[in-house]
């Protein structure tokens, strides 16, 4: 009986999983999603998101988990927070930061640069 249950509701639980997340009172003006090359061979794929209230917004995915990343004020650059990650872009470079490191520790993402279209 348990088998049978879970093999019912694991589907439900990844279609839920999957839903879009969707806000009425927020609306989309524009989405642009771009690839970031980063040092050690790493990269990240983006999707920046603005609004037609001027908000703007990041997703991407960090340790297998997919984040949204919410615009804050920076002193240059577009500076994006989510749980303790900062994502911080100036131009075309990017770094990913966990803010729960040690604060002599390298970014979880270094030297990311934008991939040219």
């Amino acid at each position: 009986m348990k088998k049978l249950l879970a093999c019912i509701l694991a589907p439900l639980a990844q279609t839920a999983l999957a839903m879009p997340l969707t806000v009425p009172q927020i609306q989309t003006a524009s989405t642009q999603t771009t690839r970031y090359d980063c040092k050690d061979n790493k990269s990240v794929s983006v999707q920046y998101t603005n609004t037609r209230n001027h908000q703007s917004f990041a997703a991407l995915t960090v340790d297998g988990r997919k984040l949204l990343f919410v615009n804050v004020i920076a002193g240059s650059g577009a500076k994006y927070v989510a749980d303790q990650y900062t994502w911080w872009t100036k131009g075309p470079q990017a770094n990913l930061y966990d803010e729960m490191a040690a604060k002599d520790s390298p970014p979880l993402l270094a030297d990311c640069e934008a991939r040219k279209k």
